[in-house]
């Protein structure tokens, strides 16, 4: 398929209508116990996530390490199979399409909307195949093309990524980490796909190549009209990339809103302590980290009302004993919070830069800054996440 094909098929998709819409999501592990290895328990990993994509644009799913971030990601596939909810995707031709309950026939017509990023760009690349037999294996496998159509898209694809054509021949032990990660998004657009799945696309990458691969990402959405759920722990790359912002403790979200408001006025005390530990441009400008006591509760034994009362310093009866639900707060602008006093706290969000201490991007070197992991053979423009 043509990139002039690609971007006619998706003129006609209307920008901004949910793409996907997921409700009550529910990922849980069963922990088996005794002689007979009977279930004594579960861990629930994801519990009871509720998200809606907007057709075009990235929403970033952010939290703390082992938040369910990523199973998240991988349920919403169904490459692992959910334990309760749904997950209803918008396929042009199909409709609206319950992948959880969607049978083999459906999902055959699904699976080329929806694709995957994964983390570790070391481990996601069969060392054994070529380049070229890596980008065409989706191609192949979904009997999209063959013969010379075949080479000429993987090509096109390697292209697209900033790679060479005669990359194709080689083997990924050859290239380095953000080499292979452009190979796995070529691998991830190549089928042509609706929604992709980042999941922490960049942060296994130097600093300086993140911002080429997130800068390739940027691109790559505005010419195919791609959907990311973008999933993170790093919240200076979420700001960057992100349109609206998902935050999850402990298998929840506790709250989802657009990226500018989350960041800099939070309703949710979880929110405010992962942004108070933001690094400012500014030494002025430092605010206090907000201390966090205790540890995190256990998915496998989570406390009861809302799960982060054991750790909020905002904590009061209420919270032990009823769990908030996620809500619209009052002129929020549709964001939404699972916290009994969203509506009465202040909290503290980013700090907004000054103006003198945000350098020139036009005096910068991100302009000049030489590509050593691309081997000058990719795009070398790292000004935009450079500069902020």
């Amino acid at each position: 398929m043509t990139d002039t094909a690609t971007e006619a098929k998706h003129v006609d998709s209307e920008i901004g209508a949910p793409l996907l819409e997921v409700t009550g999501l529910k990922q849980h592990f069963p922990i088996k116990g005794g002689v007979l290895r009977r279930t004594v328990g579960a861990v629930k990993a994801v519990d009871g996530v509720d998200l809606t994509v907007k057709r075009g644009e990235t929403l970033a799913i952010v939290g703390e390490s082992g938040c369910g971030k990523s199973t998240t990601g991988r349920a919403i596939l169904r490459l692992l199979q959910p334990t309760d909810g749904e997950v209803v995707f918008h396929h042009p031709e199909l409709g609206a399409v319950n992948v959880e309950s969607a049978d083999n026939k459906t999902m055959e017509q699904i699976r080329p909307r929806m694709q995957i990023i994964f983390q570790d760009p070391f481990a996601s690349l069969d060392a054994r195949m070529t380049v070229g037999r890596v980008i065409a294996e989706p191609l192949v496998i979904n009997k999209v093309l063959k013969g010379q159509a075949l080479r000429d898209r993987v090509a096109e694809l390697l292209t697209m990524v900033g790679l060479r054509p005669e990359h194709a021949s080689r083997y990924p032990h050859a290239f380095s980490g953000g080499q292979r990660q452009r190979i796995g998004i070529a691998r991830a657009i190549a089928l042509d796909p609706d929604l992709i799945i980042c999941d922490e696309a960049v942060s296994a990458l130097d600093v300086s190549v993140q911002a080429q691969v997130i800068n390739l990402l940027e691109d790559l959405q505005d010419r195919l009209h791609l959907t990311y759920v973008f999933i993170s722990h790093d919240l200076s790359v979420v700001e960057h990339i992100s349109d609206r912002v998902a935050v999850m403790y402990v298998g929840r979200v506790v709250e989802i809103g657009n990226t500018e408001d989350l960041f800099y006025n939070p309703k949710h005390p979880y929110t405010e302590a992962l942004l108070s530990a933001l690094p400012q441009p500014d030494p002025r400008s430092r605010t206090e980290i907000v201390p966090l006591t205790g540890d995190v509760p256990s998915p496998a034994n989570p406390p009861s009302g809302c799960y982060f009362h054991t750790r909020c310093p905002y904590a009061k009866d209420i919270c032990s004993t009823d769990t908030p639900p996620l809500q619209e707060i009052a002129g929020g602008n549709g964001r939404k919070v699972a916290c009994h006093f969203a509506e009465e706290l202040q909290l503290n969000g980013a700090v907004v830069p000054s103006p003198e201490a945000v350098p020139d991007a036009s005096s910068g070197t991100a302009e000049n800054a030489s590509d050593n992991d691309t081997d000058n053979d990719t795009d070398t423009d790292t000004s935009k996440a450079a500069a902020r």
